[in-house]
């Protein structure tokens, strides 16, 4: 079981603050990555950087969440993503954890419903996090 956050309220504090830093630390390493790439497409990839953008993103988010249950920017804010029963993400939830995060980002009304859950429910589980019954931690010491 994931950490009650009547109990251990430790476990959640800061957390929609540190999913917002990490989101940018994300983005930025996305965007330095997709940078590195597109000499690589002999400049062309300039004119489909926003698919670029979304395929590296989709696949730097599935890739890290995979490895350890966190992006690059989640590990430097100390927090991670762990499943309903406190376990790591496997390659399949990370999978899913992902897709969910992509279609939110495609729908702003369901990134707003996520931002709006993450604000104000008990566990700051975003609209995926919900469905998937996933829960972001700070990383336990």
């Amino acid at each position: 079981m994931t950490p009650d956050p009547h109990t251990q309220p430790q476990f959640y504090e800061g957390i929609p603050t540190k999913r917002l830093l990490a989101w940018i630390v994300d983005m930025i390493l996305i965007v330095l990555i997709c940078l590195l790439i597109v000499p690589f497409t002999a400049f062309t990839g300039i004119f489909f950087f926003p698919f670029l953008m979304l395929v590296v993103g989709f696949i730097y988010r599935w890739a890290t969440l995979a490895g350890s249950s966190a992006t690059w920017g989640m590990r430097l804010m100390a927090m991670e993503l762990r499943g309903g029963d406190d376990r790591p993400f496997d390659g399949g939830t990370a999978l899913l954890h992902t897709l969910g995060y992509s279609v939110s980002l495609a729908f702003p009304v369901l990134q707003v419903i996520s931002v709006v859950l993450m604000l104000t429910s008990e566990r700051r589980q975003g609209l995926t996090d919900m469905v998937l019954g996933t829960v972001p931690l700070n990383r336990r010491r």
